[in-house]
This record gives C-alpha cells, sequence and structure tokens, in this order.
C-alpha cells in the first residue's frame, strides 16, 4: 500500500497471480474432461429412427455387452441382482432408463434384462441405436 500524498492509503491489487492460477487451472480442465466422458463399447444395432441420447443427470444406461455382461452405468452387474440394484434407484417420474445392447447379444438375453428392469418398477425403458447408413 502506498500513502496519497497524506489523503489516506492507496490499495492496489495485483491479479497477475489471479490470472495465472485461473490459466492453469483452465489447461487442467481442458486436458481432464475428455478422459471423464469415457464410456462402455458397445456395437449398437443400426436402424432408421434414431434420436441422440440426452446426457443429463436424470437418465441411467444400461449395457449389455457382446459377452453377455451386463453394467449399470459403469459398474457390473448379475441379471438376478438387477431387479435388486434398480429397485434401490427408487426411479422417480423423470428419470430414465436406456437399454444399450451390443447387436450380437442374442435376443433371449435382451428380453431376459427387459423383463427385470419391468419387475423393478421402472417405468419408462428407452432402447438406444446407432443411424443406419444409407446405401446409395
Amino acid at each position: 500500500m502506498q500513502v496519497n500524498s497524506g489523503k489516506g492509503f492507496l490499495a492496489e491489487i495485483n491479479v497477475t497471480p489471479f490470472v495465472d492460477v485461473m490459466l492453469v487451472l483452465l489447461i487442467i480442465f481442458m486436458v481432464t474432461a475428455p478422459m471423464l466422458t469415457q464410456g462402455v463399447e458397445v456395437d449398437l444395432p443400426e436402424t432408421k429412427a434414431v434420436e441422440t441420447l440426452p446426457e443429463d443427470s436424470d437418465t441411467v444406461v444400461l449395457h449389455v455387452l457382446k459377452d453377455g455382461t451386463i453394467k449399470l452405468d459403469k459398474y457390473e452387474v448379475k441379471v438376478d441382482e438387477l431387479g435388486n440394484y434398480l429397485k434401490r434407484m427408487e426411479f422417480e417420474k423423470g428419470k430414465l432408463l436406456y437399454l444399450q445392447a451390443d447387436k450380437d447379444v442374442a435376443y433371449g438375453v435382451v428380453v431376459k434384462v427387459m423383463a427385470e428392469v419391468r419387475a423393478a418398477g421402472v417405468q419408462k425403458l428407452g432402447v438406444v441405436a446407432e443411424p443406419e447408413e444409407e446405401n446409395p
């Protein structure tokens, strides 16, 4: 602080260290953000009418992998335990569950998973697919 010719103190804030810290934090977030959005690798079936999967906090994705493994978001669960996990999550009116099954999974496995979801009391179940490529 400096004395201003007898009129009192003159306070000046040095913002350079603040700007340096903010730039470093910005770079850290820019580097780490793409790593946080990694998902489960599923080869989806293709269809003509497809909407994008919403990425908000009110959605839960249920993955059925090619080998029959079931993952609720990123946690592996067994078919027999799936209903218990879903009941514990207590799906409110706005919460949605999306089924993302690999195209090579047997139809019976998908039907069994859908039956467990319905038995757990989930009212809204969406099925995820990829857009179909148009062949000229």
